[in-house]
């Protein structure tokens, strides 16, 4: 039994593969890792607290400070397991977040991919209603539009919804009549409105920042709330503190009412650390380095400061081209992730290649218990971004078609010409190539079988996948 507990702080960090506990009681430290309990994050929180506070032979009631940092609302975004999430924007303005700033990340590719929104446009709804640039009513909000709308938000079963008005940060009049209203007619709604998630100019910025707010808001607000009703019922009688993107504490309340200043949440803790010990060092200018189940984060600290910005891109199609991710404007510490952390997903085919059946469950972030794809394979084969294969995943599902990627057979090999000729790339086959996919496969296992040195020409175990290579380039049917 420690002689004294006035001072245990407790650090919580949820990742998309552990959940990392540290207790700092007087000279001791004591730290505790657990896989990540998605379904209910709060499950693995209290299982880590209750271990580590018995080992340290002390009760929930001994904690005085807890800070909590966690990556769920950035994996729920790019996972696109969020709340259903609808849009109520200013008529005429119901494509702005497709049509965004109107420019291409990729000048030269004529196949370049943008985000997928996160509210598909079944889903955006137009309001009359009109501010200009200074504030004043051009055109005044149609009541009875808004009813209607919240009506037929009722009817398709919406979680969740970003009200995102024109020049709504010069006046937000409209935007919070509308959250009254909304308030009325559907009270079970979480309601985000733009003036309040992102008070600034740029429509396609502050309204994809109020989207990606409503869209993980139901998840994280209630996790929150579970974990902060079980912490009472175990004795903790202090509040929780939330780590912001930005590096700054934030309380539960504001951080489930604006889960979207979370998503860089516990990458930014590590960052404060790493400027920390580089003080402590006399060290002005470091390279901090965070290796992570899903992600790895790399961050310069200048200064003994980690440099921040206004501005943040989510779910990015090409890892380091800007205006190729979702932007959400908040504060947020300046990093670079790389969507390829200490996690290995591996799978074997007949044809040694990448396969998801229609039926298969899509990979996510962490280990099997969170609904990753494991299987055998003869050489380990690091995926080199989780994330793009995420996006081709969740493409498949919604189109219903089939991803399939394979290795390309040797033209050396009997029989096979042809067939390298048509497989030297990922291809996407649909119901109807059913047959001539499972030949290919076929001739695949009869010329593995019949020359196994070629196999092994094929695709030497040294050498990563020509997939992998070549950027998962895709093709139609």
């Amino acid at each position: 039994m420690l002689q004294t507990s006035a001072g245990a702080r407790l650090a919580v960090d949820i990742g998309g593969t552990f959940t990392d506990i540290v207790l700092l009681t007087g000279k001791r430290r004591l730290v505790s890792k657990l896989l990540t309990t998605p379904r209910a994050p709060e499950q693995a929180v209290i299982a880590g607290v209750r271990d580590i506070l018995a080992s340290a032979g002390l009760a929930f009631r001994d904690i005085a400070v807890f800070v909590h940092g966690t990556t769920l609302a950035t994996n729920a975004i790019i996972e696109r397991k969020g709340a259903k999430t609808a849009l109520l924007t200013t008529q005429g303005s119901r494509d702005v977040i497709e049509i965004a700033d109107e420019g291409r990340f990729d000048q030269y590719d004529i196949n370049i991919v943008k985000p997928v929104p996160l509210v598909p446009r079944e889903l955006r709804f137009t309001i009359p209603e009109r501010m200009d640039v200074h504030g004043r009513v051009r055109l005044p909000l149609d009541e009875p539009a808004v009813r209607a709308a919240a009506g037929r938000l009722c009817e398709l079963g919406i979680d969740a919804v970003a009200v995102a008005f024109i020049h709504a940060y010069a006046n937000p009049a409209h935007e919070l009549r509308v959250g009254e209203i909304l308030a009325k007619v559907s009270p079970r709604l979480a309601v985000t409105l733009s003036s309040q998630a992102c008070p600034e100019a740029r429509e396609y910025e502050r309204t994809s920042t109020a989207i990606a707010n409503a869209y993980v808001q139901p998840l994280i607000s209630g996790y929150l709330r579970r974990l902060k009703e079980t912490m009472a019922e175990l004795g903790y009688p202090h509040p929780i503190h939330l780590m912001t993107s930005g590096g700054n504490l934030a309380s539960l309340e504001t951080a489930a009412r604006f889960p979207v200043r979370l998503v860089e949440s516990g990458p930014a803790g590590g960052a404060i650390l790493a400027g920390q010990l580089a003080l402590e060092r006399g060290e002005r200018r470091i390279l901090a380095f965070d290796m992570g189940g899903t992600t790895a984060k790399i961050c310069l600290i200048d200064d003994a400061e980690p440099l921040k910005a206004r501005t943040f891109e989510l779910d990015r199609q090409s890892r380091f081209k800007k205006g190729s991710g979702m932007p959400v404007r908040i504060p947020v510490i300046e990093m670079v992730e790389i969507g390829a952390g200490g996690v290995r997903l591996r799978v074997w085919t007949p044809c040694s290649g990448f396969w998801w059946a229609p039926t298969a469950p899509v990979p996510s972030q962490g280990p099997p218990a969170t609904g990753a794809v494991v299987a055998r394979r003869r050489s380990p084969m690091p995926i080199s971004s989780s994330v793009r294969s995420m996006r081709y995943a969740s493409l498949a599902a919604r189109s219903r078609l089939t991803p399939v990627w394979r290795k390309p057979p040797c033209s050396t090999v009997s029989g096979t010409s042809s067939l390298a000729r048509r497989a030297n790339r990922p291809r996407w086959a649909s119901a109807k190539s059913s047959m001539r996919t499972w030949r290919m496969r076929r001739a695949c296992m009869r010329s593995s079988a019949a020359s196994p040195s070629a196999n092994a020409r094929w695709w030497p175990s040294a050498a990563p996948h020509p997939c992998m290579r070549a950027g998962l380039r895709k093709t139609w049917h």
